[in-house]
């Protein structure tokens, strides 16, 4: 079986939203799907249509997240060394032609999101990054457009 890097806030987060399908939105979606059915004729019952087909989403999503918990490598990156890029880090860049700072943090395809400044380390910026060191230059390939980075510096961050 294949193991899936994630981060420890990651894996923490898969977990308590698990937690709140199974307490909370299954739970209400049962009471929802009983009191569609009460209203009588279900063939034609929008209420108890939308409630199974929330049913499906919620039951679909527990499946989804047991999943990947089960697959799950959990990083913890509290006792790394920040001499090389690696997964869990955040590396501050600077884009060599227009002169601007940016900084991304290296995490698991699920918690990446560019706006929050993380980058799945399957992204083609982290493969470039990764085993890099502080000072070290990387040229990615957008479709766009070459982009060079230097790299200023290297940590981590809870």
């Amino acid at each position: 079986m294949l193991k899936i890097p994630m981060t420890k806030n990651g894996y923490e987060q898969l977990q308590a939203e698990l937690q709140h399908l199974k307490k909370v939105e299954r739970p209400k979606n049962i009471a929802d799907i009983a009191t569609a059915r009460a209203h009588g004729d279900l063939s034609e019952n929008a209420d108890y249509s939308a409630a199974k087909e929330r049913q499906g989403f919620i039951e679909g999503r527990i499946q989804e997240i047991g999943g990947k918990i089960a697959e799950a490598n959990v990083i913890d990156t509290t006792n790394l060394s920040a001499d090389k890029v690696v997964f869990g880090a955040t590396v501050e860049l600077l884009d060599i032609d227009t002169d601007e700072s940016k900084k991304y943090r290296i995490v698991g395809v699920d918690e990446a999101d560019l706006k929050n400044g993380t980058i799945s380390v399957h992204s083609p910026v982290a493969k470039a990054l990764i085993t890099k060191e502080v000072g070290d230059s990387v040229e990615i390939k957008t479709p766009a457009k070459r982009i060079k980075y230097e790299i200023l510096d290297i940590f981590f961050e809870n």
